[in-house]
């Protein structure tokens, strides 16, 4: 069975919504590598879109995974409990920033970690107002898709969406919104939408996900801090693509030295295995009452143990400070890229390991290049690569390579990146 043929069965039975970027059908990963059912090789510079951070398939998540398999599968948290679901919990509060005594609870999915972030900062306040920004990305379910600020693919089609919930600009120097701005927007909420008293909680992401991977300044989240204390409103860190080492911290909010109410936790939890958290300060976690707060697979206890793994791969492989490595490795040989193409990148930027190649035409940041995007991710497989894009415009590759990649690993994929760049740029 080849690529070809699995596509074609594929279509007959899938939903078109649900589509896939590559027709490349997956028969074994490791670490940074898979390989499709024709024994094609790819670098994988996407990790199930910041899910594999401790690569594809590490020993230690897969050994864990197998021994809890063959004590059981599932209970139900919420039925009879598992010692590996608490010994998680411990060590999501335990490593969660700020010094406050902190609570989790768990969900299968990020989506939900979002809307559960909503259920309990309402619980907690009695306010019904949620502010959320231009570009962010937090779901698909209905109450994360109104929170989502990106219109096409996510919302489009499926309205309407829940009330009470406001968009403000998210500061972005490379299209001219300052911090200034998107305050002064934040705040005019206040007075044009509701009132600062009636409003739950403002939810961000750290760096932008989909929105392009533009990374809120420090100092806009610790504005942001101050602003949510002055009127008691709940500050939510959507952490589920940069957590768990991914920016060169454990989470990304500790950039700015912030700590806040709630954080999502999803992707990179669990090396693959579906799971996401919800961790915050304990008075706030205990708003709900029993039995508002769950789900039927949240907390597996697979799931868990994969979790435990991963964390300890994380601290024992020292993958924080390597995905510092990664991201010099990479924005280096992407600026020779930019030197080389002037008229056509207009910024390369990176967190830790969490890098963006933004482009444009004609020189000109206003206008994005969506066109090449689409371009250098469609003829991706063809050179043996995988790669994902993002933004707004659809005008950023984004770059999420598994903290656990050799250099040589890495800078053979980004030779082959550059190859394709400047293959489809001279060929126009």
């Amino acid at each position: 069975m080849n690529n070809i043929e699995l596509q074609q069965r594929k279509l007959k039975v899938f939903a078109r919504g649900q589509g896939n970027m590559y027709p490349v059908y997956v028969e074994r990963a490791q670490n940074a590598e898979v390989w499709d059912v024709e024994g094609n090789r790819y670098i994988d510079f996407g990790t199930g879109i910041a899910v594999c951070n401790t690569g594809h398939s590490h020993p230690k998540v897969v050994a864990a995974v197998k021994q809890q398999i063959d004590q059981f599968s599932h209970t139900c948290v919420m039925v009879n409990p598992y010692k590996v679901a608490v010994e998680l919990a411990e060590k999501l509060v335990e490593i969660a920033p700020g010094n406050t005594p902190k609570k989790a609870i768990f969900v299968s999915t990020g989506a939900e970690a979002v809307e559960n972030c909503i259920k309990i900062a309402r619980a907690h306040t009695g306010r019904r107002g949620i502010i959320a920004f231009h570009g962010g990305f937090h779901g698909r379910t209905n109450l994360a898709m109104g929170l989502t600020g990106k219109v096409a693919p996510y919302k489009n089609q499926f309205g309407p969406f829940p009330a009470d919930i406001y968009h403000a600009p998210f500061p972005n120097a490379v299209h001219g919104i300052s911090i200034e701005e998107s305050l002064k927007a934040v705040k005019n909420i206040f007075k044009v939408n509701l009132a600062a008293n009636d409003v739950a909680a403002i939810i961000i992401e750290p760096i932008q996900g989909e929105g392009g991977f533009y990374q809120a300044p420090p100092e806009f989240m610790q504005a942001l801090r101050a602003l949510c204390d002055e009127h008691g409103i709940m500050l939510i860190a959507d952490e589920i693509q940069t957590g768990f080492g991914r920016t060169g911290k454990m989470f990304a909010s500790e950039h700015a030295g912030i700590e806040p109410d709630l954080m999502t936790m999803a992707k990179g939890i669990a090396g693959g295995f579906p799971i996401a958290a919800v961790v915050g300060k304990q008075d706030i976690m205990d708003s709900p009452l029993p039995g508002g707060l769950g789900g039927t697979y949240g907390g597996s206890p697979v799931a868990c143990a994969a979790a435990l793994a991963v964390l300890d791969v994380i601290e024992s492989e020292k993958l924080v400070l390597r995905a510092q490595e990664l991201g010099e490795i990479f924005s280096a040989k992407l600026r020779g890229l930019q030197k080389q193409f002037p008229d056509l990148v207009s910024e390369v930027r990176h967190q830790g390991a969490m890098i963006a190649l933004e482009l444009m035409s004609n020189g000109d940041p206003a206008q994005p290049n969506s066109e090449l995007t689409q371009q250098l991710v469609a003829h991706a497989a063809q050179h043996g690569l995988i790669i994902l894009s993002c933004g707004l415009h659809g005008n950023v590759i984004r770059f999420l390579p598994a903290l656990t990649m050799t250099n040589e690993l890495a800078l053979e994929g980004l030779d082959r990146f550059e190859a394709m760049f400047t293959h489809l740029v001279e060929a126009k």
